[in-house]
């Protein structure tokens, strides 16, 4: 065994640790696991776990397993697992090995039959209704099943047929024999296997039996070497069922569950019950939707591994749920992007300029700095013509005090090149509609020129016409309009979402250096936010970009 690092006692679990190792607990390194069932994607929840269970191993020196619970054939699905495994190495949590919860059915199923031998399972042949009623309550004890008392040799007859496909799908359930009037439900004599005649994704039709994860869970954590399983607060009350199958099971230096706290995100679903009815309901554009918090979406709408590692790495340590804020989510993508993302000059809502004394079939190519953060990132050419295009927003007819940006008679500067005024305006004889801005440059203020006669107050972006490429640009705000979702398992979301959660711009103009990006490439577009072109819709004829968020931070750190 290694000798361990020492390390900064951050958590309860780090403490626990700490004390294990100097009573020399195990005689082989600390060892932790992810164990997704594969029947969905990961989403921001599942990256806080990977974190902490990922980080804890790495940080004593030891070893982090992905293991796929793949023990429910109804459900799981080789797609969700390629899926898992892509995840997570985008997110810079590669495993040290990789293990599938069906590659042990046989073990398991040996894990049983001892448990059986030894008096501490029998074969029960009420309904699953019938089950839950014999539990009792949080106040009342339950009642022992009928079946409990089988003999031995009964339940090992029982079982194997079961095994052999003698019954069909939930006809008979194998139980842990503990005891119906524990305090604890989950220990009123489990059921542990049952009966499931469909073909697995891995082990087709070989085993139409399968073991409950309670069950499970333990011994495939032992048989991988696990210390410590950390799994969310919900397992808590699972934990003594854990420790008691690896008891009966006598299982040397046996794995320890603990338990942290889940986390929870302001303004999005993080449960996958939930994220499954979004998608099979089409409410959503699929798994990947950026709108949603798996991280297929994250990616999809931009976040970089870093932000999302830096965010978890932010929350720390909980041992209970809590609620974070999703602004700090976002602030942590601004703080990755501001000091590497190239900014450029994107019109999402255009409206024509032309500058009259500027001469026609000219165009001129200017300096413009890629990122005001970091110098290093050097400069690009833009170029300048004649016909531009401005945001909407950036010009009133009627503006209301303090109101810097263009005017009738006002002056402001275009980005990197000159001051221009606006001297007429045109409108759609039938609306009304401001159509067209009808401008004079000074050739004098061209951008580094050092002309300091008089100054303007304000500085808009542009694209010129003859240049700038057309996009499709989407706007994304939050997908739920509170925290809530549906409270009946009927009930149909459609009042519980944001309808103004995606708006779609058709005829944006982006400046040319925008032609050869590729999907999932991030630009600041200057003054609207992060934006990063969409792998899903962008084709060789069509740049589709999606809006990561805006530019405003509505959280700071150590607020």
């Amino acid at each position: 065994m290694n000798k361990e690092p020492e390390v900064l006692a951050e958590s309860y679990i780090d403490r626990l640790i700490q004390e294990e190792l100097e009573a020399g607990t195990y005689s082989r390194d600390i060892c932790t696991r992810f164990p997704p069932e594969p029947n969905g994607y990961l989403h921001i929840g599942s990256a806080y776990a990977i974190h902490t269970n990922y980080t804890t191993a790495k940080k004593y020196g030891g070893k982090f397993h992905l293991r796929f619970d793949d023990t429910n054939p109804l459900k799981e699905d080789l797609e969700y697992v390629n899926a898992i495994r892509e995840d997570m190495l985008w997110m810079g949590y590669p495993p040290d090995h990789t293990f599938y919860g069906s590659d042990y059915s046989e073990k398991i199923y040996n894990s049983a039959v001892k448990l059986i031998q030894k008096g501490k399972a029998y074969v029960c042949d009420l309904s699953p209704e019938e089950v839950s009623a014999y539990r009792g309550t949080l106040t009342e004890p339950g009642k022992n099943s009928p079946y409990r008392e089988r003999s031995v040799e009964e339940n090992l007859k029982l079982f194997t047929e079961m095994r052999n496909g003698a019954y069909l799908t939930g006809a008979r359930v194998l139980r842990a024999k503990i005891g119906m009037s524990s305090p604890n439900i989950n220990l009123r004599d489990p059921v542990i296997y049952r009966i499931i005649h469909a073909e697995h994704y891995r082990t087709g039709n070989d085993w139409c039996i399968y073991p409950m994860y309670d069950f499970a869970h333990p011994i495939q954590d032992a048989i991988e070497g696990i210390t410590h399983s950390l799994c969310s607060i919900e397992f808590k009350d699972h934990r003594p069922l854990y420790e008691w199958v690896l008891n009966e099971l006598d299982t040397p230096e046996a794995p320890k569950q603990r338990e942290f706290g889940r986390v929870n995100i302001t303004g999005v679903v993080t449960s996958k019950r939930y994220i499954r009815q979004l998608v099979t309901g089409h409410y959503v554009d699929g798994w990947d939707d950026p709108r949603l918090p798996t991280l297929r979406g994250l990616r999809r709408r931009g976040f970089t591994p870093e932000s999302i590692r830096n965010f978890v790495k932010e929350i720390g340590f909980v041992r209970n749920s809590t609620i974070v804020d999703i602004a700090m989510l976002e602030y942590s993508l601004r703080q990755d992007l501001k000091a590497k993302a190239t900014s450029v000059m994107a019109v999402l809502k255009p409206l024509k300029v032309v500058i009259t004394n500027y001469p026609e079939n000219q165009s001129e190519w200017l300096k413009i700095e890629n990122n005001s953060e970091d110098k290093t990132l050097g400069e690009r050419e833009v170029p300048f013509s004649r016909t531009l295009y401005i945001e909407q927003e950036d010009f009133m007819e009627e503006p209301p005090k303090g109101y810097h940006r263009l005017t009738i008679g006002n002056e402001v500067r275009l980005k990197g090149a000159y001051f221009i005024k606006c001297n007429e305006v045109l409108k759609d004889e039938a609306t009304g509609e401001v159509i067209e801005l009808r401008c004079t440059y000074d050739p004098r203020t061209k951008s580094g020129s050092g002309f300091n006669e008089r100054k303007v107050k304000a500085t808009i972006h542009w694209v010129s016409a003859e240049h700038g490429i057309k996009a499709e640009v989407h706007l994304y705000e939050r997908l739920l309009k509170d925290n809530d979702g549906p409270k009946e398992e009927d009930e149909r979301w459609d009042a519980y979402l944001n309808p103004d959660s995606l708006t779609i711009l058709k005829d944006c103009l982006l400046e040319p250096s925008m032609a050869s990006s590729l999907p999932e490439d991030k630009f600041q577009f200057i003054r609207h936010g992060f934006f990063c072109v969409d792998k899903k819709y962008t084709t060789a004829d069509k740049l589709v970009l999606n809006r990561i968020v805006p530019l405003k931070d509505t959280w700071k750190k150590n607020s």
